[in-house]
């Protein structure tokens, strides 16, 4: 039994060791991962602006009928946005 346990975590690595490579070659190609941005560059300057206007960040999901998640992530992405509050 113990033989057994230890082909099956043997196996485990390996499986993890190729897996991580296939992550690696991935980014490297320019694969991205995650799900797909719900605006657009366009859009996403248009956030930018308004947000730097100071206009909620409430009232532009609304404007774009998304959630305000997206609108955070762009605000870590783009450290020129200025919030006010």
């Amino acid at each position: 039994m113990q033989v057994l346990s230890a082909v099956t975590e043997f196996e485990r690595d390996l499986q993890l060791e190729r897996t991580h490579s296939g992550i690696t070659r991935a980014k490297a190609a320019g694969k991205r991962f995650g799900c797909p941005s719900v605006l657009n560059d366009e859009q996403q300057i248009t956030v930018i602006a308004r947000i730097n206007t100071g206009i909620n960040i409430s009232a532009i999901a609304r404007e774009f009928n998304t959630t305000r998640k997206p609108y955070s992530r762009i605000e870590d992405m783009f450290p020129q946005v200025n919030r006010r509050f």
